[in-house]
């Protein structure tokens, strides 16, 4: 039980303002479907920390060079340049905007977090407790527990901030997220 509760806490505790959780609250905002994105981060948290699990502290060295801060921060600059292009769908001023499935913000959801989470503190966090405490089960299941409990809320926040703000300004305030992440990982030793 002690693995449980410790992945769940630190986990829940790294993913509070991670590139993740800003995920949450774009992917809401833009899709305003809460559920079909909460089950596509749940799904991808699954499977992204039971490979991390497994894979243990063997990988997590490989993660943390210094090549791998210039990939992180050059790619967050590209995720800022890249979230100031608005959406197709986001400019029709006419007639009704066609909507996305429920499968298909699902699956986006489930893909897009699958790679973010690669090499973010959660998962190498993951990784290091499997490997302390040796449970593969309680660290998963407890590491996931810790990122529910920080996107849930986020993906209901980004919805409820998508209804009052214009999605111009929640692409302009993701945009300046990335562009400061990036800058921050690039910079900071």
């Amino acid at each position: 039980m002690e693995a449980f509760l410790v992945s769940t806490g630190l986990v829940a505790i790294a993913e509070i303002g991670d590139k993740t959780m800003l995920l949450a609250i774009a992917l809401a905002a833009t899709w305003r479907r809460p559920v079909p994105i909460i089950a596509g981060i749940l799904i991808a948290t699954l499977a992204n920390h039971a490979l991390a699990a497994l894979a243990g502290t063997l990988f997590a060295h490989f993660l943390s060079g210094p090549w791998m801060r210039w990939i992180v921060g050059i790619a967050f600059l590209g995720f800022a340049a890249w979230a100031l292009i608005p959406d197709t769908l986001d400019d029709d001023e006419g007639g009704v905007k066609p909507q996305k499935t429920a499968l298909a913000v699902f699956w986006a959801t489930t893909v897009a977090f699958f790679l973010v989470e690669m090499g973010d503190k959660t998962q190498i966090a993951t990784a290091a407790l499997a490997a302390r405490f040796e449970t593969l089960p309680l660290v998963v299941a407890g590491s996931t527990l810790g990122m529910m409990l920080v996107n849930g809320p986020a993906v209901f926040m980004g919805e409820a901030a998508a209804k009052r703000l214009p999605l111009k300004y929640i692409r302009m305030a993701a945009a300046a997220g990335f562009a400061l992440t990036g800058l921050w990982v690039l910079i900071a030793p």
